[in-house]
């Protein structure tokens, strides 16, 4: 068997100019040795950022010594770093082993001839990326676009260099993430020996997949120091399959076919099981006492995107064995600028938080990392389907052979890497540069190509080609099977002669829309700017106060403080959230309290997108808001802050994004529009009560209906004239409300109202709350005497509740529970001391 030794231990590093030695942390990187070794300060602390950028100038020295008797004697012994950030040189006992200049790829060295039994020298030297790229950037006689990059902030003025490195985009800043240029040894680093055989992968691969059969064909990529005669048995514990097979020294892959009848399927969250098989591979040579052993993990399961003319134009959907699904969550960035920061815990709180707001799927955006195994496995666990970007993001990148070259390995590896888990079901290029590029018409795109001559962007659209729709998508149809790739998000068509680029209101294709925020268009344009497949918009807000004095000293609450400017990576993005709580919201009394209300303002942004994009269901099949976390505590258009803490926009998304949704459309001027939105894949059938309520209670009329909702579509139920609604009440101090009952499923409404926020005749709440009995403090019983808006409950205790974030109406209590935060997920707790307030409690009047 494969032998395998970690070496993350003994390791010490120091700049490359300086002598003093500081023990290092593996897997780890500069900025946070230098942040353990008391070097630096808290780098997200206040304005620390802008007083680090010396740090990516400086070459780093990493070394250690290990011995390796225990695998001394083997006949193949190789050194693996899974990840190296990003350029370096490694020595082992004085010899240049390896030369590394991709952060995305897995190194294998043999170094059997320079490996000693005892006291052995490892030494990784990293060069400054910021040095190792300048050069490449003063070859070219043009300047390629890369607006994210703050390069200013790092002191090279306007020389951009992310493009050149194949090293995570966001590290070099973002519009919402710091500029932290990291070096470092980012993930496992170990001896791998053998004698023989071993087992170097196994995939799963699924030719056929129904409710009847799966047929699989089990590829093991075997590598053997000589000729033998192999016998490779697969077992999933129930079922045994076997093969002979004859080596030959090298890599070779042996393919055998496996069937499962009836098999146990993978559904996304809401739509079944999240059942995984698990695959064991023994591979044993007859002549000689050797084996090896591998196994696996994935779902069978049958995934495509569709995309078919319809009457509307041509579809864009996730289908899933066989079911049209309507996806429904969140972009996902790193967890943290330090990634080796992100543990497993952090990943499940991310993921089961995704899941608990009932959400089916999440983006890797293109400006990150390919993550860390540990958020796919909990993906596949929590049903959460993967929309998997390359590493490429909003910017054009070169095109010289080596690059090429380069990104061709990345790709293989990476897809290699990724392809038996169940929840990736789409595979896409890049994150906006063919819209921003707009290859196909002029009045379109971000304005680059206007500072290029013609023979500068064709050069530049055939390097862009080269990438995204020759190496990719055959580094996609190499290594996985089944799994759609898709160029560029967002896009309309892939073609060459027709503009394929994304609008605001196209028939087909994704859409990123944003108009609302950074084009400074109302909210309700969320309801007129829907596309099939709407893959970003949002809106920002910020932490709450708890997160934010975790980086701002109190004389630094101020909404153009230094600090708060330094924690708002989109300009004028303070300002904007202002603005447009000037327009829908009351004034807040403080900055506490500001912060309060970016967060419901946010979350009433998002409520509006979603619910919009869901009445739509069939014509538009998707809604992922931009994003659902932060690497660093700051203002953002997260629904969750860096420590994972649920903003008001989780809260009203978990809502928004039920099985059953049952929604409000008022933007006609005079009727009121009752949806019911079914996820379930049969019908409904119940009675749906509708009510007018004023703020303190009094029922104003009611009335009930009988009624009918499709399966796994939108269901328009009713229509009624608000004028009817109103009979003359008090537009400034009425609530319409809904509930549809139909068989065990209750479904309620958020409340709707006829005037905006700011005009609403609020009074301060008293709220009480109470423990439920027999809970043990876990859950508690919430009510008022009058109408509170967006009642918001805090806990002592980390963690989450239930509900929150919601409007309370006297006689209508509302039931709640506390669901702590331990390393094994969320789990019912006890919440200390509770605080309760409402909006009214936030604002002038």
């Amino acid at each position: 068997m494969v032998k395998t030794k970690l070496l993350h231990d003994g390791w010490k590093f120091r700049r490359a100019d300086e002598e003093d030695w500081l023990p290092a942390s593996i897997p780890g990187c500069v900025h946070t040795d230098l942040l353990k070794n008391g070097i630096i300060k808290d780098p997200f602390y206040g304005t620390n950022e802008h007083r680090l950028q010396w740090i990516d100038k400086k070459d780093w020295m990493y070394e250690t010594s290990f011995d390796a008797s225990d695998v001394y004697g083997e006949s193949s012994i190789y050194l693996v770093f899974d990840g190296l950030d990003t350029y370096c040189n490694v020595y082992l006992n004085g010899a240049l082993i390896l030369k590394a200049d991709n952060m995305f790829r897995q190194w294998r060295v043999d170094v059997k001839s320079h490996l000693k039994e005892r006291n052995n020298a490892l030494q990784v030297v990293f060069r400054s990326p910021i040095h190792e790229d300048l050069p490449k950037l003063e070859q070219l006689d043009y300047k390629l676009p890369a607006p994210n990059d703050q390069s200013e902030l790092g002191g090279l003025g306007d020389k951009r260099v992310s493009v050149f490195a194949r090293k995570a985009p966001y590290h070099f800043g973002w519009d919402w993430g710091p500029r932290f240029v990291t070096s470092g040894i980012w993930r496992e680093v170990r001896v791998e020996a053998w004698t023989g055989l071993r087992l170097a992968d196994l995939y799963i691969r699924q030719d056929e997949i129904s409710a009847e059969n799966a047929a699989l064909t089990a590829i093991a990529e075997v590598e053997a120091d000589a000729e033998y005669r192999g016998l490779l048995k697969i077992s999933t514990g129930a079922e045994t399959w076997e093969t002979v097979a004859d080596l030959k020294p090298g890599l070779q892959t042996i393919e055998l076919k496996l069937v499962i009848k009836q098999p146990k399927l993978w559904w996304s969250r809401g739509l079944g099981d999240q059942h995984l098989y698990h695959f064991e591979a023994v591979l044993e040579a007859k002549e000689a006492p050797w084996s090896d052993t591998l196994s696996v993990r994935t779902g069978l399961r049958n995934a495509r995107l569709v995309r078919e003319n319809d009457a509307y134009g041509t579809s864009f959907y996730i289908e899933l064995n066989g079911v049209p699904v309507f996806a429904k969550g969140a972009n996902h960035i790193p967890g943290d600028s330090f990634i080796t920061e992100m543990t497993r815990e952090r990943y499940r709180h991310e993921i089961e938080s995704a899941a608990l707001a009932n959400m089916n799927m999440l983006r890797v955006w293109g400006g990150g990392i390919y993550e860390q195994h540990d958020f796919y496995e909990l993906c596949d666990e929590y049903g959460i389907m993967v929309w998997q970007d390359f590493m490429f993001a909003c910017s054009m990148y070169p095109g010289d052979e080596a690059f090429l070259n380069n990104v061709r390995e990345e790709a293989e590896y990476n897809v290699k890497r990724l392809r038996n888990y169940p929840s990736v079901v789409l595979w896409c290029g890049n994150n906006e540069i063919d819209s921003a590029w707009s290859e196909f018409n002029d009045k379109l795109g971000w304005g680059w190509r206007k500072e290029f001559s013609r023979k500068q962007q064709q050069k530049l659209w055939q390097d862009y080609v080269d990438i995204f729709h020759v190496i990719l998508p055959q580094a996609v149809d190499k290594m996985l099977q089944g799994i759609p790739y898709w160029p560029s998000s967002p896009m309309q068509e892939v073609t060459g002669d027709i503009n394929q680029h994304a609008l605001t209101q196209s028939t087909r294709g994704d859409i990123h829309y944003w108009g609302v925020w950074h084009n400074k268009e109302p909210f309700e344009n969320y309801n007129v700017h829907i596309g099939r497949f709407m893959s970003e918009y949002g809106f920002q807000s910020f932490p709450e106060y708890k997160t934010v004095v975790s980086y701002a000293e109190e004389g630094d609450l101020q909404l153009e403080s230094e600090v708060m400017m330094a924690h708002q990576k989109n300009g004028m993005g303070n300002r904007l959230i202002k603005s447009y709580m000037d327009n829908y919201m009351r004034q807040p009394k403080n900055f506490p309290s500001f912060l309060y209300m970016s967060q419901v303002l946010q979350a009433e942004a998002m409520k509006m997108a979603i619910q919009a994009h869901r009445r739509r269901k069939g014509f538009c099949m998707g809604s992922l808001y931009w994003q659902i976390n932060d690497c660093w505590p700051v203002a953002s258009w997260a629904g969750m802050d860096y420590t994972g803490r649920w903003k008001a926009t989780h809260y009203y998304a978990k809502r928004s994004f039920s099985d059953v949704l049952l929604s409000i459309d008022g933007t006609s001027k005079d009727t009121l529009t009752i949806y019911a939105v079914s996820d379930l894949l049969q019908p409904l059938s119940g009675t749906l009560q509708v009510s007018l309520t004023d703020f303190d209670g009094k029922l104003l009329h009611e009335s009930n209906y009988s009624v009918n909702a499709d399966a796994n579509r939108s269901t328009q139920l009713l229509a009624l004239s608000k004028k009817e609604l109103l009979k003359g009440a008090d537009r400034k101090s009425v609530v319409v409300s809904a509930v549809l009952n139909a068989g065990e499923e209750r479904v309620q409404a958020d409340p709707y109202y006829f005037v905006p926020f700011k005009d609403m005749a609020l009074h301060k709440a008293n709220i009480k709350i109470n423990e439920v009995e027999g809970s043990g403090g876990t859950m508690w019983r919430i009510e008022s005497d009058t109408l509170a808006k967006d009642v918001w409950l805090s806990a002592e205790a980390e963690g989450e509740f239930s509900n929150n974030f919601f409007d309370l109406l006297p006689g209508k209590p509302e039931t709640v529970a506390f669901l702590s935060k331990t390393g094994a997920g969320l789990l019912p707790g006890q919440p200390g001391v509770l605080k309760v307030s409402s909006m009214a409690d936030y604002t002038l009047k």
